[in-house]
């Protein structure tokens, strides 16, 4: 078999097209954000302040999550834009303040790129992914600490808006860094066993505050494993509260179609549908 490759010369030039037309949609919208922005917009795009945008963003950012796990092609475009826009818009605000533009806020991003990857615009070597990582983590922590970091400063980097699993796996592969971590995935599962000894002792108190700390504590070592067995923490739970809800739905549905509610059916009669709903999903699987 024959491949037809098109001629260099028109790969460059489609390339070339893209990027021009790339440019002139992001100089639209860029002149949209500032029409609305501007004293002839509108009066509450107007009256946004950087702190106001803090939960857009945020909701956005966890819309696009959702449409990439579970939506089309179509609302991964949408929720895109819909985060780039609130980027933008952001920028346009410190803009006005006279603090830094959108230009420069790229500049950055690429000379950071550049700068972490060395063996793609620069002469280092790596045999494998583990190389990449490792030298990244090498570049970030020369350009970050230069020397020792101060206390105040480790967890820095770290926002304290990061969703709570998220956020402990980040703190404790931060820990990690510096060599304060268990040795072994098993290491960490006796932590566990340790922390749900001291859980179920808590619970025989009753007192509230002791309660919430060995859960919190529980928690914690649960992300530290999923850190040794390579998984994400939130990502895991993600996955697991979908799950529940469709098998949940799945029982909903099934009592709709008999005529029964919820509310007026024995925990019994929704254990056996539960079991009903994973014996599908099992049965999909193979």
């Amino acid at each position: 078999m024959v491949l037809n490759y098109p001629p260099a010369g028109i790969v460059e030039r489609n390339m070339k097209d893209s990027n021009s037309h790339a440019q002139k949609n992001l100089t639209n919208l860029l002149e949209i954000i500032r029409k609305l922005r501007s004293p002839d917009g509108c009066l509450w795009d107007r009256a946004q302040k950087r702190e106001d945008i803090v939960k857009y963003l945020m909701g956005e950012a966890y819309e696009l999550v959702d449409a990439i796990e579970t939506g089309s092609v179509h609302d991964i475009k949408e929720e895109m834009g819909d985060l780039l826009f609130q980027i933008l818009f952001l920028a346009r605000i410190v803009e006005e303040s006279g603090d830094f533009d959108i230009s420069d806020v790229m500049e950055a991003v690429s000379e950071k790129m550049i700068r972490r990857h060395p063996h793609v615009f620069g002469n280092k070597k790596v045999k494998n992914i583990e190389d990449i990582k490792t030298a990244w983590d090498d570049i970030k922590k020369h350009r970050e600490n230069g020397n020792e970091p101060s206390t105040d400063s480790f967890f820095k980097k770290i926002p304290r808006s990061l969703p709570s699993l998220l956020r402990a796996q980040k703190v404790s592969e931060r820990a990690s860094s510096v060599g304060f971590d268990w040795g072994s995935a098993r290491d960490v599962f006796h932590k566990i066993e340790e922390e749900t000894n001291e859980l179920n002792a808590a619970l025989k108190t009753g007192e509230g505050e002791r309660i919430k700390g060995e859960i919190g504590d529980l928690l914690f070592s649960l992300v530290n494993l999923c850190r040794f067995v390579d998984v994400d923490a939130e990502d895991a739970l993600r996955t697991t509260i979908e799950k529940f809800t469709g098998r949940f739905r799945y029982i909903h549905d099934r009592l709709r179609d008999q005529g029964k509610s919820l509310t007026d059916t024995k925990l019994e009669e929704m254990d056996i549908l539960w079991n009903e709903a994973k014996d599908i999903e099992k049965m999909r699987k193979e």
